[in-house]
């Protein structure tokens, strides 16, 4: 009989040793370590998401650019853009990403998009909302 074993980065091993810093910083401490590359990963879609075109230097193409959307009217082409952008660039640069649910809800009364991914990394699942 054949048993699945679930995937596992070889740097989940050491639970010690830390992998990455969790975003945003806090104010008591500068940075708070991430000790798997589950919520390092997590982290990761955070900077990439909260990062524009063009603000890493020898990266110019990497970032959401969600700035860019910020000021433009809440509408389903604008939102399906951003929808189409986020679903291609995000398993190009997270590999270990697969995408379940991303849903965009308008908020017209405070002018607001709420995100959420679902998505999972090792087959774990993982959400992320932001407001923007």
């Amino acid at each position: 009989m054949a048993i699945r074993i679930q995937n596992k980065n070889p740097l989940d091993i050491s639970k010690r040793v830390a992998i990455g810093v969790s975003i945003p910083f806090n104010s008591d401490s500068v940075f708070t370590s991430t000790y798997t590359t589950v919520d390092q990963t997590k982290y990761n879609i955070i900077n990439y998401l909260l990062t524009n075109n063009d603000e890493r230097v020898l990266n110019p193409n990497f970032g959401a650019n969600i700035r860019a959307f910020i000021f433009e009217d809440i509408t389903e082409s604008n939102l399906g853009a951003l929808e189409m952008k986020l679903r291609n660039d995000i398993p190009l640069y997270f590999s270990n990403v697969t995408i379940t649910k991303l849903d965009f809800i308008p908020l017209y009364d405070s002018n607001t998009v709420q995100l959420n991914i679902d998505f999972n990394v090792y087959e774990t699942p993982q959400n992320i909302q932001i407001t923007f």
